[in-house]
């Protein structure tokens, strides 16, 4: 329970925008007990965990990393396979399906807010820089699957040139953003709650990835 459990209730707080001082005040505990619960040093009681789940109106399941539903609908194996589109299971068994339907999802929020700013040159940067990635990873399970390199045009020599053409695809993003800001013109709301509202389910997704890849990040940082 510890690593998902303590990851959530850490997002949880981030999202609801308080400080660890003011969660430990409102749960009834001291910061320093909060900042073991969140860093996976100690396992709180159920007491605790009916508590946070009060505090962040969100279901035991979700927060102890059941579900990816805030409601507490567990998310089962056939749940997942049927979200997979018709005739198109991933072969490799739930855990590949699992993080097709993440990506899948949190992608599908990316563009649906980007799409909100009307931005073109945003959403063909995004785009580029998704399209890159996908690319890679593929020609590195082709290769080592020992298919035909002659089938892309880009040798596998210079395949590191997709990862200068994904920086420039960022930059382009990081611009687009900038102007954006610049000119004043309005940005979506992405509080936790808003998304909620305008991507039901898909919202979750996106919560999950951002939080899996922040704390993977942060421990290099460490």
């Amino acid at each position: 329970m510890a690593s998902e459990f303590s990851r959530t209730l850490s997002l949880l707080r981030q999202e609801r925008g308080v400080s660890q001082r003011t969660a430990a005040k409102d749960l009834g505990i001291s910061q320093a007990l909060l900042s073991h619960y969140e860093n996976g040093i100690r396992e709180p009681g159920l007491a605790f965990v009916v508590k946070a789940c009060d505090y962040y109106n969100v279901s035991a399941d979700f927060i102890l990393g059941r579900t990816l539903s805030r409601e507490g609908n567990m998310l089962t194996e056939q749940d997942i396979l049927n979200a997979a589109e018709p005739g198109n299971i991933l072969q490799g068994g739930v855990l590949a399906t699992l993080q097709s339907k993440l990506i899948g999802g949190a992608v599908g929020v990316l563009f649906g807010l980007l799409g909100k700013l009307g931005d073109k040159n945003a959403i063909n940067a995004a785009g580029a820089y998704l399209s890159d990635a996908v690319y890679r990873l593929y020609r590195h399970l082709y290769h080592a699957a020992g298919a035909n390199e002659g089938y892309f045009s880009l040798s596998r020599e210079d395949l590191d040139l997709t990862g200068a053409d994904m920086k420039l695809a960022e930059n382009a993003y990081v611009r687009a953003m900038r102007h954006q800001a610049e000119e004043k013109k309005p940005f979506p709301d992405l509080s936790p709650t808003a998304l909620a509202d305008e991507f039901p389910g898909r919202n979750q997704s996106l919560t999950q990835v951002l939080g899996t890849a922040d704390k993977r990040s942060g421990k290099l940082a460490e």
